[in-house]
Formats: C-alpha cells, sequence, structure tokens
C-alpha cells in the first residue's frame, strides 16, 4: 500500500503547498497560460489595487452566496454564484504572480477558502436532502483529510504522486441532479469518496512511515 515518489530535490527552499508532485508544474504551467491570455485584465485590476488574496476572498464569498440562494430554491442565482467562484478561483494565482506576490501563504490562503466552500456547499446539499448524510459527509470529511496530508508529505519531501480533486465534477453534478438526473448525486459523491479514501490510506502510509 506503499506509494512510492521521486527523491526529494534540495532547492534551498521548501515549498509547502497541497499540490501533488505531478501537480506543481502543471501548475505553474497553467498560471503563466492563465497570466498571458488574461494579461489586460490583470492590468486593471493591479490597477486598482487589487491583490490575489482579495480575489480569493472574493471567490470564496461567491461559493458561499451560493448556499442561501440554493436553499431559497433560487437555483439560476445560486449556479450564476458557483461559477463565478470556480472563475475568481482561476484568476487569484495568476493576479499574485503577475503582482509578484506568489506564495506559499497564498496557495494555503486559497486552498483553505476553496475547502469552505466545498464543505459549506456539500452541507447545503445534504440539507436539503439532494445528498445524504453519510455520502456527503464521507466526502466533505475524506477531501478534508486528503488536503491535510498533501501538505504534510510535501513538507516531509515526500509529495502525492498523483491526486484526485472532485470538487468541479461535484459542482457540475449539483446542476445535473437539480435539471437533468435528481438523486443521482449520491452515486457521484460516494465515487469521489472511495478515490480520496484511496489517497487517505497511501498518505497515512507514507507519513508514518516518514514519522
Amino acid at each position: 500500500m506503499n506509494e512510492e515518489s521521486p527523491a526529494p530535490v534540495d532547492s534551498g527552499k521548501r515549498h509547502i503547498n497541497c499540490y501533488s508532485g505531478g501537480e506543481g508544474g502543471f501548475m505553474d504551467w497553467n498560471q503563466n497560460l492563465r497570466g498571458r491570455m488574461l494579461e489586460p485584465l490583470l492590468i486593471k485590476m493591479a490597477g486598482v489595487g487589487m491583490r490575489g488574496s482579495h480575489v480569493t476572498f472574493l471567490s470564496m464569498l461567491a461559493g458561499l452566496l451560493y448556499c442561501p440562494f440554493f436553499l431559497m430554491d433560487q437555483k439560476v442565482a445560486a449556479f450564476v454564484m458557483l461559477l463565478l467562484h470556480v472563475l475568481l478561483d482561476g484568476l487569484d494565482g495568476p493576479l499574485a504572480r503577475f503582482r509578484g506576490q506568489a506564495s506559499d501563504r497564498g496557495s494555503f490562503t486559497d486552498t483553505m477558502a476553496d475547502q469552505v466552500v466545498v464543505t459549506a456547499t456539500a452541507l447545503t446539499m445534504m440539507h436539503t436532502g439532494a445528498a445524504s448524510a453519510w455520502a456527503g459527509g464521507s466526502y466533505v470529511f475524506l477531501y478534508a483529510i486528503v488536503v491535510a496530508f498533501a501538505f504534510a508529505r510535501n513538507a516531509m519531501a515526500a509529495p502525492y504522486l498523483w491526486l484526485f480533486r472532485p470538487r468541479f465534477i461535484v459542482f457540475i453534478w449539483f446542476a445535473v441532479d437539480a435539471y437533468i438526473y435528481p438523486g443521482s448525486l449520491d452515486v457521484v459523491l460516494w465515487i469521489s469518496s472511495g478515490l480520496l479514501g484511496l489517497k487517505c490510506l497511501t498518505g497515512f502510509v507514507k507519513i508514518r512511515n516518514r514519522i
């Protein structure tokens, strides 16, 4: 059950984030690409004093607004807020890089804000009956553990080889469950929980062996 990881390279500063070994390079490439594509927008945002942390907060706020709108049966407004959350979540990193302020602290803040939205939206679906308590609760719990283990493993220079982060799939399925296949959300949550549980298990074994 042990998971092999590439040998750590001592670069003088260890980056502590929640990304797997393979994700780090992809994230750099992806954020650089978004930075080039969105440069006119980033220039305007920086010009009015916006920072990556401001965008992170707005992204979290939009995600949280999904909850009251969905509870009030304002589904269109709820999904607009969720889409806005996703779009803003893709802007904070490029803006921070554009301003020369990218850091592990910013990455940690962004990850925690995302986790707040993951938890709040899942609880909302459980409250309305769209998701069962067991399926939703397992998804939230295992998602949080995987994120915590990812930080711990990176701090130990033993990152995951790969990670499964199903939040965007689950967000999309909120709409699928609401408009196309009612009652199907639990299936997606259980599948997600199964894959997250696997990463929890391999993460636990690696961390325990390193302690």
